[in-house]
């Protein structure tokens, strides 16, 4: 049987001017390549791993991460230390009825793992999962809270 495909003309780089001053700029030029490469492809790559938000308020650490058509069963979150990991599986496709020309979806397993910035206890977290988001609240212990010193006239 005779197999057919897609031809994709290859896409020409816009002539740069390179700055490389520095080893950091050097770093920088291969990120920004990467990235036009990749994009060029057709899927960008995850840098990092999967979306999040961390921020503080003066009582807890607080961590949102987009898990799209996930539900709590298909996830797991651990804490050792100040190490935050989060496991998830996405439902696999059924690959031998579909010929991809982009696949941009999460599937398989995946973890992202979080150093967290203060010590939180351990008991007293709590974790939700709404509309595609993962909200963990952490709170953060006695001595890593922020405290408030009152300044008195002299």
């Amino acid at each position: 049987m005779l197999d057919i495909v897609r031809n994709i003309p290859v896409q020409t780089m816009p002539l740069r001017s390179w700055n490389l001053s520095t080893v950091s700029d050097l770093f920088g030029e291969f990120d920004r390549l990467w990235n036009e490469i990749t994009a060029s492809l057709g899927s960008a790559p995850r840098a990092g791993g999967y979306a999040f938000d961390l921020y503080e308020t003066d009582d807890s650490l607080v961590v949102e991460m987009a898990v799209p058509g996930l539900r709590k069963e298909d996830l797991e979150v651990r804490l050792e230390g100040n190490q935050l990991t989060v496991r998830g599986t996405y439902p696999e496709a059924p690959s031998n009825e579909r010929r991809y020309w982009v696949r941009g979806l999460p599937r398989g397993n995946f973890i992202q793992s979080i150093t967290l910035p203060a010590s939180v206890e351990v008991d007293k977290i709590q974790a939700t999962i709404a509309d595609g988001l993962l909200r963990l609240s952490l709170p953060k212990v006695e001595q890593a809270r922020v405290k408030r010193i009152a300044i008195s006239a002299a």
